[in-house]
Protein backbone atom coordinates (compact mmCIF):
# COMPACT_ATOMS: atom_id res chain seq x y z
CA UNK A 1 0.00 0.00 0.00
CA UNK A 2 2.38 2.27 1.22
CA UNK A 3 4.78 1.57 -2.25
CA UNK A 4 1.55 2.58 -4.57
CA UNK A 5 0.80 5.96 -2.07
CA UNK A 6 4.84 6.79 -2.98
CA UNK A 7 4.07 5.92 -6.90
CA UNK A 8 1.20 8.24 -6.87
CA UNK A 9 2.69 11.00 -5.39
CA UNK A 10 6.31 10.96 -7.81
CA UNK A 11 3.04 10.67 -10.61
CA UNK A 12 1.51 13.44 -8.91
CA UNK A 13 4.79 15.67 -8.64
CA UNK A 14 5.98 15.09 -11.85
CA UNK A 15 2.59 16.52 -13.91
CA UNK A 16 2.81 18.91 -12.02
CA UNK A 17 -0.80 18.24 -9.91
CA UNK A 18 2.02 18.42 -7.11
CA UNK A 19 4.36 21.16 -6.84
CA UNK A 20 7.81 19.94 -4.84
CA UNK A 21 8.77 21.02 -2.06
CA UNK A 22 11.65 23.87 -2.35
CA UNK A 23 15.05 23.27 -1.89
CA UNK A 24 16.09 24.53 1.41
CA UNK A 25 18.32 27.82 0.77
CA UNK A 26 22.16 27.72 1.78
CA UNK A 27 24.93 30.07 1.51
CA UNK A 28 26.30 27.88 -1.50
CA UNK A 29 22.96 27.77 -3.51
CA UNK A 30 23.14 31.68 -3.10
CA UNK A 31 26.59 32.24 -3.70
CA UNK A 32 26.78 30.14 -6.84
CA UNK A 33 23.16 31.35 -8.39
CA UNK A 34 23.54 33.13 -11.22
CA UNK A 35 20.39 33.74 -14.00
CA UNK A 36 20.65 30.32 -15.32
CA UNK A 37 18.58 29.36 -12.47
CA UNK A 38 15.58 32.06 -13.09
CA UNK A 39 13.69 33.78 -10.06
CA UNK A 40 11.21 32.13 -8.37
CA UNK A 41 7.65 33.25 -7.30
CA UNK A 42 8.48 32.87 -3.83
CA UNK A 43 11.93 33.33 -1.84
CA UNK A 44 15.00 32.59 -4.40
CA UNK A 45 18.64 32.46 -3.94
CA UNK A 46 18.51 34.47 -7.12
CA UNK A 47 16.77 36.72 -6.07
CA UNK A 48 18.70 37.44 -2.80
CA UNK A 49 21.93 37.77 -4.17
CA UNK A 50 20.58 40.47 -6.71
CA UNK A 51 19.28 42.65 -3.50
CA UNK A 52 22.51 42.02 -1.81
CA UNK A 53 24.36 43.42 -4.88
CA UNK A 54 21.89 46.42 -5.13
CA UNK A 55 22.65 47.17 -1.69
CA UNK A 56 26.18 47.54 -1.66
CA UNK A 57 25.65 49.21 -4.89
CA UNK A 58 23.65 51.98 -2.97
CA UNK A 59 20.29 50.85 -5.05
CA UNK A 60 18.44 49.89 -2.01
CA UNK A 61 16.22 47.21 -1.91
CA UNK A 62 14.58 47.60 1.06
CA UNK A 63 14.83 44.83 3.37
CA UNK A 64 16.88 41.46 1.75
CA UNK A 65 13.96 39.01 1.16
CA UNK A 66 14.27 36.93 -1.77
CA UNK A 67 11.47 38.20 -3.24
CA UNK A 68 10.56 40.29 -6.11
CA UNK A 69 8.61 42.87 -4.44
CA UNK A 70 8.11 46.64 -6.00
CA UNK A 71 10.75 47.89 -3.86
CA UNK A 72 13.38 45.60 -5.62
CA UNK A 73 11.67 46.16 -8.88
CA UNK A 74 12.17 49.71 -8.31
CA UNK A 75 16.08 49.30 -7.13
CA UNK A 76 16.46 47.54 -10.26
CA UNK A 77 14.92 50.00 -12.63
CA UNK A 78 16.73 53.19 -10.82
CA UNK A 79 19.90 50.85 -11.56
CA UNK A 80 19.40 50.26 -14.86
CA UNK A 81 18.62 53.49 -15.65
CA UNK A 82 21.78 54.69 -14.06
CA UNK A 83 23.60 52.44 -15.92
CA UNK A 84 21.78 53.39 -19.11
CA UNK A 85 19.99 50.19 -19.97
CA UNK A 86 15.97 49.78 -20.73
CA UNK A 87 14.25 50.50 -16.86
CA UNK A 88 12.04 47.77 -16.97
CA UNK A 89 12.89 46.18 -13.39
CA UNK A 90 13.41 42.77 -15.00
CA UNK A 91 16.57 41.06 -14.44
CA UNK A 92 18.03 40.01 -17.57
CA UNK A 93 21.52 38.84 -18.74
CA UNK A 94 22.81 42.28 -19.28
CA UNK A 95 21.54 43.77 -16.02
CA UNK A 96 23.06 40.61 -14.12
CA UNK A 97 26.23 41.30 -16.18
CA UNK A 98 26.31 45.23 -14.63
CA UNK A 99 24.77 44.59 -11.51
CA UNK A 100 28.28 41.41 -11.17
CA UNK A 101 30.82 43.92 -11.90
CA UNK A 102 29.53 46.27 -9.08
CA UNK A 103 31.29 43.06 -6.30
CA UNK A 104 33.29 40.07 -6.58
CA UNK A 105 32.66 39.51 -2.66
CA UNK A 106 30.40 36.48 -1.87
CA UNK A 107 26.73 37.82 -1.43
CA UNK A 108 26.13 35.49 1.92
CA UNK A 109 28.77 35.16 4.53
CA UNK A 110 29.39 33.53 7.79
CA UNK A 111 28.88 35.36 11.16
CA UNK A 112 29.38 34.62 14.79
CA UNK A 113 27.09 36.61 16.95
CA UNK A 114 28.72 38.28 19.57
CA UNK A 115 28.55 39.39 23.43
CA UNK A 116 27.19 42.52 22.11
CA UNK A 117 24.57 41.35 20.42
CA UNK A 118 22.70 39.51 22.71
CA UNK A 119 23.46 41.44 26.30
CA UNK A 120 19.86 43.49 25.38
CA UNK A 121 17.95 44.57 26.97
CA UNK A 122 15.53 43.57 24.69
CA UNK A 123 12.42 45.29 25.02
CA UNK A 124 8.66 43.88 23.81
CA UNK A 125 7.38 46.71 21.99
CA UNK A 126 3.37 47.42 22.54
CA UNK A 127 1.00 48.35 19.41
CA UNK A 128 0.03 51.45 20.73
CA UNK A 129 1.82 54.72 21.03
CA UNK A 130 0.25 55.74 24.17
CA UNK A 131 1.58 52.54 25.57
CA UNK A 132 5.19 53.24 24.37
CA UNK A 133 5.28 56.45 25.91
CA UNK A 134 5.95 54.69 29.07
CA UNK A 135 8.91 52.93 27.86
CA UNK A 136 12.29 53.71 29.17
CA UNK A 137 13.67 53.08 25.63
CA UNK A 138 12.38 51.44 22.52
CA UNK A 139 14.72 48.61 22.40
CA UNK A 140 15.15 45.77 19.55
CA UNK A 141 12.53 42.76 20.76
CA UNK A 142 14.74 40.25 20.55
CA UNK A 143 18.27 39.68 19.00
CA UNK A 144 16.77 37.88 16.14
CA UNK A 145 15.75 41.52 15.16
CA UNK A 146 18.87 42.86 16.18
CA UNK A 147 21.16 41.02 13.35
CA UNK A 148 17.88 40.99 10.79
CA UNK A 149 18.24 44.85 11.06
CA UNK A 150 22.69 44.82 11.66
CA UNK A 151 22.78 42.90 8.07
CA UNK A 152 19.75 44.51 6.61
CA UNK A 153 17.53 41.31 6.15
CA UNK A 154 13.91 40.46 6.52
CA UNK A 155 13.97 38.21 9.84
CA UNK A 156 11.96 35.29 8.62
CA UNK A 157 14.93 34.50 5.98
CA UNK A 158 17.04 35.02 8.29
CA UNK A 159 16.10 32.37 10.28
CA UNK A 160 15.65 30.04 7.14
CA UNK A 161 19.27 30.85 6.37
CA UNK A 162 19.45 29.71 9.81
CA UNK A 163 16.75 26.53 10.63
CA UNK A 164 16.83 25.25 14.10
CA UNK A 165 18.87 28.11 15.28
CA UNK A 166 18.76 30.18 18.53
CA UNK A 167 20.17 33.54 17.92
CA UNK A 168 20.60 34.79 21.73
CA UNK A 169 23.94 33.16 22.49
CA UNK A 170 27.26 34.42 21.84
CA UNK A 171 29.50 32.42 19.83
CA UNK A 172 27.01 30.95 17.52
CA UNK A 173 28.29 30.97 13.69
CA UNK A 174 25.12 32.41 11.39
CA UNK A 175 24.47 33.08 7.75
CA UNK A 176 24.09 36.47 7.06
CA UNK A 177 23.80 38.78 3.96
CA UNK A 178 27.19 40.39 3.27
CA UNK A 179 26.33 43.82 3.14
CA UNK A 180 29.73 45.29 4.93
CA UNK A 181 31.09 45.64 1.57
CA UNK A 182 29.96 49.09 0.52
CA UNK A 183 31.80 51.86 -0.97
CA UNK A 184 33.21 54.53 0.76
CA UNK A 185 31.08 57.40 2.20
CA UNK A 186 30.08 60.27 -0.20
CA UNK A 187 31.07 63.55 1.72
CA UNK A 188 28.07 65.84 1.64
CA UNK A 189 30.33 68.12 -0.24
CA UNK A 190 29.74 65.81 -3.57
CA UNK A 191 25.83 66.05 -3.38
CA UNK A 192 23.57 68.26 -5.28
CA UNK A 193 20.42 67.56 -4.29
CA UNK A 194 18.09 65.00 -2.36
CA UNK A 195 14.95 64.10 -4.54
CA UNK A 196 11.93 62.73 -3.31
CA UNK A 197 9.60 61.17 -5.73
CA UNK A 198 6.06 60.55 -4.37
CA UNK A 199 5.04 58.53 -7.51
CA UNK A 200 7.86 55.84 -7.53
CA UNK A 201 8.16 56.07 -3.56
CA UNK A 202 11.86 56.58 -3.54
CA UNK A 203 14.49 58.93 -2.66
CA UNK A 204 17.48 59.57 -5.02
CA UNK A 205 20.60 61.61 -3.96
CA UNK A 206 22.17 63.01 -7.15
CA UNK A 207 26.07 64.25 -7.27
CA UNK A 208 27.38 67.25 -8.40
CA UNK A 209 27.18 65.81 -11.67
CA UNK A 210 23.69 65.00 -12.06
CA UNK A 211 24.73 61.34 -11.17
CA UNK A 212 22.41 59.39 -8.98
CA UNK A 213 24.43 58.75 -5.86
CA UNK A 214 21.99 56.46 -4.41
CA UNK A 215 18.18 55.25 -4.21
CA UNK A 216 16.39 54.34 -1.05
CA UNK A 217 12.98 52.88 -0.94
CA UNK A 218 10.71 55.48 0.95
CA UNK A 219 6.80 55.30 2.41
CA UNK A 220 6.34 59.26 1.89
CA UNK A 221 3.27 60.88 3.17
CA UNK A 222 -0.15 59.81 4.50
CA UNK A 223 -3.60 61.41 4.34
CA UNK A 224 -3.40 62.63 7.94
CA UNK A 225 0.08 64.29 6.93
CA UNK A 226 0.53 64.81 3.43
CA UNK A 227 4.08 65.22 1.46
CA UNK A 228 4.42 68.68 0.88
CA UNK A 229 5.51 70.12 -2.36
CA UNK A 230 8.50 72.13 -4.15
CA UNK A 231 12.28 72.47 -2.75
CA UNK A 232 13.15 72.58 0.80
CA UNK A 233 16.64 71.96 2.65
CA UNK A 234 17.95 69.92 5.82
CA UNK A 235 17.78 72.14 9.02
CA UNK A 236 19.58 69.34 11.01
CA UNK A 237 19.93 65.51 11.70
CA UNK A 238 19.19 64.26 14.70
CA UNK A 239 20.75 60.70 15.96
CA UNK A 240 18.41 58.23 18.20
CA UNK A 241 15.82 60.99 18.53
CA UNK A 242 12.52 61.06 20.97
CA UNK A 243 9.52 61.11 19.24
CA UNK A 244 6.46 64.02 19.89
CA UNK A 245 3.03 63.09 19.31
CA UNK A 246 0.97 65.76 18.20
CA UNK A 247 -2.82 64.88 18.41
CA UNK A 248 -3.31 67.60 15.63
CA UNK A 249 -2.76 64.55 12.96
CA UNK A 250 -5.31 62.54 14.58
CA UNK A 251 -3.40 59.43 13.51
CA UNK A 252 -5.88 56.32 13.17
CA UNK A 253 -5.29 54.00 16.55
CA UNK A 254 -3.96 57.10 18.75
CA UNK A 255 -6.54 58.72 21.35
CA UNK A 256 -4.69 60.99 23.27
CA UNK A 257 -5.85 64.71 22.77
CA UNK A 258 -2.09 65.91 24.36
CA UNK A 259 0.94 65.84 23.28
CA UNK A 260 3.22 62.92 24.67
CA UNK A 261 6.93 62.19 24.40
CA UNK A 262 7.83 58.56 23.10
CA UNK A 263 11.71 57.88 24.21
CA UNK A 264 14.69 56.83 21.43
CA UNK A 265 15.63 53.23 20.22
CA UNK A 266 15.50 51.59 16.80
CA UNK A 267 11.47 50.75 17.43
CA UNK A 268 10.68 54.63 18.32
CA UNK A 269 8.06 55.89 15.60
CA UNK A 270 10.79 57.67 13.74
CA UNK A 271 13.58 54.98 13.92
CA UNK A 272 17.04 55.46 14.80
CA UNK A 273 17.70 58.88 12.41
CA UNK A 274 15.23 61.95 12.20
CA UNK A 275 16.16 64.37 9.31
CA UNK A 276 14.71 67.43 9.77
CA UNK A 277 13.42 69.31 6.63
CA UNK A 278 12.60 73.09 6.56
CA UNK A 279 8.73 72.30 6.47
CA UNK A 280 7.56 72.80 9.92
CA UNK A 281 6.96 69.04 11.55
CA UNK A 282 8.52 67.24 8.36
CA UNK A 283 11.97 65.25 7.86
CA UNK A 284 13.21 61.78 6.73
CA UNK A 285 13.33 59.45 9.27
CA UNK A 286 14.25 55.77 10.10
CA UNK A 287 11.45 53.06 11.04
CA UNK A 288 10.50 50.41 13.46
CA UNK A 289 9.10 48.38 10.72
CA UNK A 290 11.54 48.26 7.64
CA UNK A 291 9.21 45.47 5.64
CA UNK A 292 6.94 47.96 5.09
CA UNK A 293 8.94 50.61 3.47
CA UNK A 294 7.93 51.91 0.45
CA UNK A 295 4.11 50.02 0.49
CA UNK A 296 1.28 52.46 1.55
CA UNK A 297 2.23 52.33 5.49
CA UNK A 298 3.03 55.71 6.99
CA UNK A 299 2.52 57.89 9.84
CA UNK A 300 3.39 60.75 7.68
CA UNK A 301 7.32 62.20 6.54
CA UNK A 302 9.22 60.35 4.44
CA UNK A 303 10.38 57.06 6.01
CA UNK A 304 13.08 54.40 5.10
CA UNK A 305 14.61 51.71 7.04
CA UNK A 306 16.97 52.39 9.70
CA UNK A 307 19.60 51.52 8.02
CA UNK A 308 19.35 53.90 4.90
CA UNK A 309 18.31 56.69 6.43
CA UNK A 310 22.12 55.76 9.03
CA UNK A 311 23.27 55.98 5.20
CA UNK A 312 21.96 59.43 4.11
CA UNK A 313 22.25 60.85 7.40
CA UNK A 314 25.82 61.01 6.58
CA UNK A 315 25.75 62.52 3.27
CA UNK A 316 23.67 65.34 3.97
CA UNK A 317 24.38 68.26 5.79
CA UNK A 318 22.30 71.30 6.71
CA UNK A 319 21.47 73.39 3.99
CA UNK A 320 21.59 70.55 1.43
CA UNK A 321 18.61 71.10 -1.14
CA UNK A 322 15.64 68.45 -0.61
CA UNK A 323 12.87 68.84 -3.77
CA UNK A 324 9.58 66.57 -3.25
CA UNK A 325 8.99 65.36 -6.77
CA UNK A 326 5.21 63.98 -7.85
Amino acid sequence: MKTLMFAAIGTMIATGVLAAAPEQLSMEAVNASDLSAKPEKEVSPVMIKAQVLLDRARFSPGVVDGRNGENMKNAVKAFEKAKGLKADGVLDDELWAKLSETSSDPALVEYTITEDDVKGPFTPIPDKMEEQADLERLSYSSPEELLAEKFHMDVDLLKELNPETSFDKAGTTIVVANVAAQPAEKNSADIEKIEVVKSEHVVRVLGKDGAVIAVYPASIGSEEKPAPTGKHEVRAVARNPNYTYNPDYAFKGVKAKEKFEIKPGPNNPVGSVWIDLSVETFGIHGTPEPEKVGKAYSNGCVRLTNWDVEELAGMVKKGTPVVFLE
